[in-house]
């Protein structure tokens, strides 16, 4: 993987993924939240083939480097499943994946829940703390709101 230009932003909703970006969106996933940070319990809730859900990721080289998922949640939109894989990370890749999806969501409120340690880094993009913290597979989370 390169520091270089930026890689090749993709966006798609679920039936437009072919199977192999399928694949590799979830190895993302697991290999962040389930091999690194040792959630016990897999990321699928099946959120991710509702008609109104948009996955996008950067790709290079035919490697997923970073994802994130943006849901319809009717009155607002919901981030979620944001991932870096280690090589890449210090690139920028999920501010861009998160600038990206609030362009997507224009002037709608937009949630997200924010592993703990990472709330300052979602209130550079506008998000505050919207309710107590709880705890997701193990690791503390708060809910966080923007707009």
């Amino acid at each position: 993987m390169t520091s270089g230009p930026l890689p090749r932003l993709r966006t798609a909703r679920f039936a437009e993924l072919t199977p192999f970006e399928v694949y590799a969106l979830c190895r993302l996933r697991v290999d962040v939240f389930v091999v690194e940070q040792h959630c016990p319990y897999p990321e699928l809730d099946g959120r991710d083939t509702e008609p109104g859900t948009v996955h996008l990721w950067f790709e290079e080289d035919g490697t997923v480097l970073a994802t994130l998922r943006l849901l319809d949640d009717g009155a607002t939109r919901a981030i979620g499943r944001v991932a870096t894989a280690a090589p890449a990370r210090g690139r920028g890749l999920a501010a861009r994946l998160v600038e990206a999806g609030l362009e997507l969501c224009g002037g709608t409120p937009v949630t997200l829940g924010a592993q703990a340690h990472l709330e300052g880094w979602y209130e550079r993009f506008g998000f505050r703390r919207s309710g107590p913290g709880y705890v997701e597979d193990g690791i503390p989370h708060v809910p966080m709101r923007r707009g």
